[in-house]
């Protein structure tokens, strides 16, 4: 697991993660905002959201390679706030799909990679030092 503690907000992360997705180019499969959700019961919790990032090109390629890798896909970004810091935290493609021992899958991790290097380094600029 990676995690990077940022000096900007949930929201203004989430704004750049949303457009760096898209130009990596990735796809947003879903957008998990578990805030806003709590709210709707009455719930109040800190900022937690969740962007589930992939392509049909990948997915095809994990399911020709091991289907039961399908419940790894789509790859995951965490953003929440802890303590009044954001956090932006995510499981690399290698590591995601390690567990398998797949060369096709590892290859799949190989060429997501720089994908998913380009929709962090949107973050490498307001990222805080450990």
């Amino acid at each position: 697991m990676i995690a990077q503690r940022l000096s900007i907000g949930v929201d203004e992360a989430v704004a750049r993660l949303l457009a760096s997705i898209a130009e990596a180019p990735l796809a947003l499969v879903a957008h998990i905002n578990g805030q806003a959700n709590a709210a709707r019961r009455g719930i109040e919790v800190p900022a937690d959201q969740v962007l589930e990032v992939f392509r049909p090109d990948f997915a095809a390629r994990v399911w020709a390679a091991d289907k039961r890798a399908g419940i790894d896909i789509p790859l995951r970004i965490h953003v929440y706030d802890a303590e009044g810091i954001t956090v932006v935290a995510h499981r690399p493609p290698s590591e995601v799909f390690r567990p398998y021992a797949n060369p096709a899958l590892d290859a799949v991790a190989a060429d997501l990679a720089p994908l998913f290097g380009r929709v962090f380094a949107s973050l490498q600029s307001v990222q805080l030092t450990q």
